[in-house]
């Protein structure tokens, strides 16, 4: 079969408003070229090898596996992150979070990733202040290992990731001018729970107690532990969900509560400033 017919023939196979992309993307991984050269060369004849994993990928898609998956990878702020099924795919809306934090701390920030799955957040950050000391931590030892691949895979050496409970490893000398954190926000009853990528994605880096807020709420507390004086609590969660988060960082205690919209205007990132001692 040709490139075109592949092409063809996978867009009559894959159910989703993208399909054109997907197929071009699927069949450029298949070939190990960009998607540029399908364009060039539509009428090469494509090997038999070659053509059973394009249908075998686009089953997969047909059946909902998210791209990002079946290729490997996923780009995120500028850079091109290795995923697989252990950690959440890195999406659009999170580089807002990445871009309040760059403007609230200053030139030498030591910097906390909770849950930083694989290191999407941190090695945005890291990337882009040099200077900057960044820590992700994450309870699953695959996404240590991932995230860490990830930032040998984009040369980024100002950051490093650890296996921890939340804070659980960190020690009482341990201050941080921001923490920041994508932490489980989802209520398990939500029906959207049952469409698209996330049926695919670890149950466990999505869904929390209290409709959603149990994990936003036990990092609230527990973070004024570990941040330095005058430093900043991000935190990213649903929609619907600011202004709990903004109440539960108001009773903790926390200054100039805010929140932040991501691009399509809804309420994202919530935060707050810690001036207080440390509890």
């Amino acid at each position: 079969m040709t490139i075109q017919e592949l092409l063809d023939l996978g867009r009559q196979q894959i159910n989703s408003d993208s399909a054109r992309l997907d197929c071009e993307l699927l069949l450029a991984f298949c070939l190990q070229r960009n998607r540029s050269y399908l364009y060039a060369w539509p009428e090469k004849e494509i090997g038999a090898d070659t053509v059973a994993q394009f249908q075998s990928l686009l089953t997969r898609r047909h059946n909902g596996e998210p791209i990002a998956y079946l290729l490997g990878e996923k780009e995120f702020w500028s850079l091109t992150l290795s995923v697989d099924n252990s950690t959440l795919i890195p999406r659009p809306e999170t580089e807002r979070l990445v871009e309040v934090a760059l403007r609230l701390s200053d030139d030498r920030a030591r910097v906390l990733d909770l849950g930083t799955g694989t290191g999407a957040i941190a090695l945005a950050l890291a990337k882009e202040r040099p200077r900057w000391r960044v820590l992700g931590l994450d309870l699953n030892p695959r996404a240590v290992e991932l995230a860490a691949h990830n930032a040998q895979r984009n040369g980024i050496t100002n950051a490093e990731f650890r296996q921890s409970d939340w804070f659980a490893t960190l020690t009482e000398s341990d201050r941080f001018e921001l923490i920041v954190a994508n932490p489980p926000y989802i209520d398990s009853a939500d029906p959207h729970m049952q469409q698209g990528d996330v049926r695919f994605e670890p149950h466990s880096a999505l869904v929390a107690d209290n409709c959603g807020l149990a994990d936003l709420a036990t990092i609230a507390a527990a973070a004024p532990n570990f941040l330095a004086s005058n430093g900043w609590l991000l935190m990213e969660h649903g929609f619907a969900q600011a202004s709990a988060v903004r109440a539960e960082l108001s009773t903790r205690g926390y200054a100039d509560v805010t929140t932040w919209c991501d691009d399509g205007g809804r309420e994202r990132i919530t935060g707050g400033l810690w001036k207080g001692a440390t509890p």
